[in-house]
């Protein structure tokens, strides 16, 4: 496998991990919380569609990201009312997001634009252009350093760069803050928190809320940069993937942006059978590959990766003491 090869396998393996990672993301600040969000693929799947009818139909990708995060936090408040306010199962409510989406969308989308059940290619400025990094072509002739920087740092969206950028700042967020330590401790010991005075639920409405946002992010990520367009189902079970790389990850954001890298990659070779075969010999089945990112993602909730024990308080309504 020559460098050049290598190279454009590891620049797939960035922007297929970038939806998981912000899915992945989304999920952490919800669990923390106490909050667990199985409805993440429903999320990313309302903001797809409607990021992608917005941007085709304004010609604006930015207007099209917008509606995306607006649909996926119009779900998260809906599941925030369900599990919080009123203290339901918070599964269920997961659940039904997922179902609602998967229906709705392609519903909607065949009356509007009668294609069945998609919107028509974006183009021009209804997509997200790749971003050419300062200097990126004066040292593309750079030994090493050249292609590496121009080949796989520079020529991404901003979405990429956002969502690496989300990494960092929710490590500062979560264990250098007094927000984070205020979330943190929702989510293993609400009743503690309650009694210092702060309001439970307001801090699971402010995690419910980032979550939707993030959501929002990835979805409009899926059909205004990594695709052209919504098509029918386009995340493709990458919420419940997202969910199995946050466990995988015990719930730690840099952790979380290793094993979304896992999965992005592995993506990324089921793209590319001719590279196992040429490299190492193997004349692996395509569809085996591509059902590899899902059989990781049983093997990882069976738990044979270890044990991963969430927030301790997670799924449980808080009802506060009188």
């Amino acid at each position: 496998m020559d460098l050049l090869t290598l190279l454009l396998i590891l620049d797939s393996t960035v922007r297929l991990a970038i939806p998981l990672l912000l899915a992945c993301l989304a999920g952490l600040y919800s669990e923390r919380a106490g909050i667990f969000d199985i409805g993440l693929e429903g999320k990313m799947l309302a903001a797809a569609f409607l990021s992608g009818a917005v941007a085709y139909v304004s010609g604006s990708a930015w207007l099209g990201l917008v509606a995306g995060m607006g649909a996926s936090l119009a779900l998260s408040l809906v599941h925030g009312i369900a599990s919080i306010t009123f203290r339901g199962n918070q599964l269920i409510s997961g659940v039904a997001i997922n179902f609602l989406a998967a229906g709705m969308t392609v519903v909607v989308a065949q009356s509007w634009f009668g294609q069945g059940g998609r919107t028509p290619q974006l183009v021009g400025d209804s997509r997200f252009s790749p971003i050419t990094l300062p200097f990126a072509e004066s040292v593309r002739e750079v030994p090493l350093i050249g292609p590496v920087y121009y080949e796989l740092i520079s020529g991404h969206t901003s979405i990429v760069y956002v969502a690496l950028l989300m990494v960092p700042v929710t490590w500062i967020l979560l264990y250098h803050t007094r927000f984070g330590l205020r979330l943190r401790a929702v989510g293993e010991n609400p009743a503690s928190v309650d009694t210092a005075g702060i309001s439970v639920v307001r801090l699971r409405y402010v995690a419910t809320i980032i979550c939707g946002l993030l959501c929002g992010l990835a979805g409009a990520y899926l059909a205004t940069a990594l695709q052209a367009g919504f098509v029918k189902d386009m995340s493709a079970g990458r919420g419940f993937i997202a969910l199995a790389a946050l466990i995988f990850a015990k719930w730690r954001p840099w952790q979380a942006l290793f094993a979304c890298l896992l999965f992005g990659f592995l993506q990324a070779m089921a793209l590319r059978p001719d590279v196992l075969e040429g490299t190492l010999g193997l004349n692996v089945n395509a569809q085996l590959l591509d059902a590899l990112p899902y059989i990781l993602t049983v093997v990882i909730l069976a738990g044979f990766v270890g044990k991963a024990i969430p927030p301790r308080a997670g799924g449980e309504p808080y009802v506060k003491e009188r």
